[in-house]
């Protein structure tokens, strides 16, 4: 896996593509010196854990034959002052689906994502503690 990052102006305003040539854009908050043009690089980590945990949950109950007729997902992180730099001490997802889903494997489903399956989470678990929780509609399992 291979990312390419570009500086665009003469702040901290980047373009970065991957290897099959999408296209994304990294800026930092105008406070700290940026332009406020794109998420900052921590907000794509909190963007890579959100959509890394989706596809876990929709793969694991779309081949239980669940039927999901809405997937939203909020990622809430928590930073802390560490010699400078602030990385996130804990990570708070909570998953909102709707459809036609049995309760007991919408749970197991967001187990096996942020326990075992999610390479984003996994690769935060030495610095940050990733907790989540589920509604399924609108009842919290």
């Amino acid at each position: 896996m291979k990312i390419r990052l570009k500086r665009i102006d003469n702040d901290y305003h980047f373009e970065l593509t991957n290897e099959r040539g999408h296209v994304t854009h990294i800026d930092s908050k105008a406070e700290v010196g940026g332009h406020d043009l794109a998420p900052s690089p921590m907000e794509y980590v909190l963007m890579g854990v959100a959509g890394c945990s989706a596809i876990d949950i929709i793969s694991i109950l779309k081949k239980q034959r669940q039927e999901i007729t809405t997937y939203r997902a909020e990622v809430d992180g928590t930073r802390v002052e560490a010699g400078g730099a602030k990385p996130f001490k804990t990570i708070a997802v909570t998953v909102y689906l709707e459809g036609d889903i049995a309760l007991e494997k919408a749970k197991r489903a967001a187990e096996l994502s942020f326990e075992k399956y999610c390479s984003v989470s996994k690769t935060l678990e030495p610095t940050a503690t990733v907790v989540y929780k589920v509604l399924v509609n609108d009842q919290e399992i």
